[in-house]
């Protein structure tokens, strides 16, 4: 592998970690607000709760990257970046609440 490589991969590792982590404090400070954040079940919620720090660091070492966007879609992007398109429509509060409920939405439509 290519030096390049290796940063790439030790990066994806670097931020497996930091996810796992954040993860396990959000869903011990209010696994509900957790589980809305993360974009994840609550069965998944309580896999990651429950995980010891050997296994958050085992879990952290794959170079596949462990989190994923929830903002999988051209209308989210467009809203998430609304205040930098010109003749967009409502202010930043507003469409930063729609990409909410959008993402959320599919949250919950994964859940079903």
């Amino acid at each position: 592998m290519s030096e390049s490589t290796n940063a790439l991969i030790d990066q994806i590792r670097e931020a497996n970690m930091t996810y796992l982590m954040l993860a396990q404090q959000l869903i011990r400070a209010d696994k509900a607000a957790a589980v809305y954040r993360l974009g994840i079940s609550e069965e998944s919620a309580e896999l990651i709760e429950a995980l010891s720090p050997a296994q958050v660091f085992k879990l952290s070492t794959t170079n596949t990257l462990l989190c994923r966007f929830r903002a999988d879609e051209d209308m989210v992007w467009g809203l998430l970046t609304s205040s930098h398109t010109p003749n967009r429509v409502g202010n930043d509060t507003t469409q930063r609440l729609h990409a909410n409920i959008l993402m959320s939405s599919r949250l919950a439509d994964a859940s079903a």
